[in-house]
């Protein structure tokens, strides 16, 4: 199974930051991206690919450790960014330095649990929100999102992700994501499984 750890924005994030994309997606050129589905939303802290069945238990023991050994934080959507030309993001603001200590606990998690991870980098908070189908410049989105400030949450869980990928082949359909575990932070215990 394809696997990422994130952290899951409110419902109330999710419609501020939609109203943003809304409007977003009424700039010039908009229709040659691809939007990404609000459902999907998330913040990745460590994405490990394709996982064995076997490694599940040891991964997920891990992770629970990893969430009860940090506390919630809060965290709110702020401005964006983009990667190259091809990914156009949401960030985040708040609690950046409790995220990325997070995302590296994940990350440690995956390692201890025998998954091999690709090259570890330093971790940037981003949130994608479209993707471009060709070169053409992210600019203007970035500026138009170089305002927007969601209202503050506090992270409180840590989830388990599974990715299934589009198997139709249709044009535009999007991953479905299920939810594997959520553990909550500072608490250690399993919150829910998927």
């Amino acid at each position: 199974m394809r696997l990422f750890a994130a952290v899951l924005p409110p419902a109330g994030a999710v419609a501020e930051l939609a109203a943003a994309v809304d409007r977003l997606r009424a700039l010039p050129g908009a229709e040659d991206l691809r939007w990404t589905d609000r459902a999907g939303w998330h913040f990745t802290l460590a994405f490990m690919g394709e996982v064995d069945d076997e490694l599940l238990p040891d991964l997920q023991d891990r992770l629970a450790r990893a969430a009860r050994r940090t506390a919630p934080f809060p965290l709110r959507l702020h401005g964006g960014g983009h990667f190259g030309d091809r990914a156009l993001w949401a960030g985040a603001a708040g609690g950046l330095d409790e995220l990325r200590l997070l995302a590296e606990r994940s990350y440690a998690a995956a390692r201890r649990a025998k998954i091999a991870m690709a090259e570890h980098r330093r971790y940037t908070a981003h949130l994608t929100i479209a993707r471009s189908r060709t070169d053409g410049g992210l600019r203007a989105y970035v500026d138009e999102l170089s305002d927007f400030e969601g209202t503050t949450w506090v992270v409180e869980q840590l989830t388990l992700v599974r990715s299934n990928l589009p198997v139709s082949g249709v044009s535009g359909e999007q991953p479905r994501y299920e939810n594997v575990g959520i553990w909550n932070l500072g608490a250690g215990t399993k919150a829910a499984s998927g």
